[in-house]
């Protein structure tokens, strides 16, 4: 049976109520630690992998290997990324966390648990086990 326009106008407003959330949580995260968003999420990609060449990078974050080389600079200028060259493409950088990168990183990331902590308090076991599917079906075809 195909959603109804109704349906959709609902779960619409949902995703959206859910993002506007999500994002000023985010922000006012990001903003005690001194960093901007973007920023805060560059740091946040390249912790949750050992490195990442430039490309995968920009790829997972949504912008051009232009745009992320500013934001990298700036990074790395700070002392929470490193560049390194990549063993078999000399082309190719790869993006590693520094020490300092890795603590802002595991503070930022006890956040986000607190945070999915705090937001799947109100469902069962069963109902977060079924949500944690829907979250990793909807999010694998994006």
């Amino acid at each position: 049976m195909p959603v109804q326009p109704a349906d959709i106008t609902r779960i619409s407003h949902h995703i959206i109520e859910f993002y506007n959330k999500i994002s000023s949580w985010e922000q006012d995260v990001a903003k005690d630690s001194g960093l901007s968003t973007p920023q805060m999420h560059t740091i946040e990609i390249v912790g949750h992998h050992a490195s990442l060449r430039m490309k995968e990078l920009a790829t997972k974050m949504g912008i051009t290997t232009g745009s992320l080389t500013v934001m990298i600079d700036r990074l790395e200028e700070q002392g929470f990324l490193r560049r390194t060259p990549h063993e078999t493409d000399r082309r190719s950088w790869l993006i590693e966390l520094t020490e300092k990168g890795q603590v802002i990183f595991a503070r930022h990331h006890q956040h986000h648990l607190q945070l999915t902590e705090e937001i799947t308090a109100v469902l069962s076991a069963e109902e977060q086990k079924m949500f944690a599917g829907l979250l990793e079906k909807v999010v694998s075809q994006m």
